[in-house]
């Protein structure tokens, strides 16, 4: 499969670690317009995602369609199920829950999105989801029924991302959780990104401006944050979490994919 449009451009001779910001739709209220979604490219914000671990609400359309009247920052879906497939994104996160032995989710769940995505002209971008022990039990890993990978073992998260970059995965994500209270230790971070030529993306309990800039020393080509983002809801921290990422020396020079 050729790479897309808008993985080309998020991929494309970047030397930094570039910087994701994942809005759950269900949280956003259909009035809602937040002044940060047309400051997001300023603040040095590479893509938008949408996704949650549950049902979109009823309103989680109009959240979308909000949000892509006010950026014109690409808009990937990062689903939770194939019934989140979106006619208003450009790209969705084509995800296979690598890391667990849940058929629903390495495979299910895509055989039924995948005429969805084809029929809305949205760019797949095959994804390797790992699952990372974050010290609670998250949304992701309750509704997928699968174990996570403990965090002292790097090795099995690395052979994992290995055979995902065989089978023609275009990201590996680790993922600690929505709301995790610890985030994908950097070790593990580091040795993945070794062991595998595609880029990588983290996610899940990053809170602080250093914990994403531990995340990209450790290699990340992409951080993402979600929660902290609710919890302070200002452009100047949005701000300051994306410059944490760009403004470190990062794995994609030492390995972009």
């Amino acid at each position: 499969m050729n790479a897309g449009r808008i993985y080309t451009e998020l991929t494309e001779d970047r030397r930094e670690c570039g910087f994701f910001w994942l809005i759950d739709p269900a949280r956003v209220l259909p009035e809602m317009i937040d002044p940060r979604w047309e400051k997001a490219d300023e603040a040095g914000v590479q893509a938008i995602l949408i996704g949650t671990s549950t049902g979109f609400s009823p309103a989680a359309e109009t959240a979308i369609k909000n949000i892509r009247a006010r950026t014109d920052l690409p808009l990937i879906l990062f689903p939770g199920s194939a019934m989140q497939v979106n006619r208003f994104v450009d790209a969705i996160l084509f995800l296979s829950l690598v890391s667990g032995r849940n058929p629903q989710y390495l495979i299910g769940e895509q055989v039924d999105g995948a005429p969805l995505i084809k029929a809305y002209g949205i760019e797949p971008i095959p994804t390797a989801y790992i699952l990372v022990e974050s010290g609670a039990t998250t949304a992701v890993q309750y509704v997928s029924q699968t174990l996570p990978i403990p965090t002292d073992k790097p090795d099995i998260a690395r052979v994992h991302a290995l055979a995902a970059e065989y089978l023609g995965m275009k990201f590996i994500y680790l993922e600690a959780g929505s709301g995790a209270p610890r985030p994908v230790p950097v070790e593990m971070i580091r040795q993945v990104k070794a062991y595998v030529s595609i880029p990588v993306i983290v996610g899940g309990g990053l809170t602080t401006p250093q914990q994403v800039a531990d995340a990209a020393v450790a290699g990340a080509n992409f951080v993402v944050v979600g929660s902290a983002l609710e919890f302070n809801p200002t452009t100047g921290f949005l701000k300051e979490m994306a410059d944490a990422a760009h403004l470190t020396v990062t794995g994609a020079e030492r390995n972009d994919g």
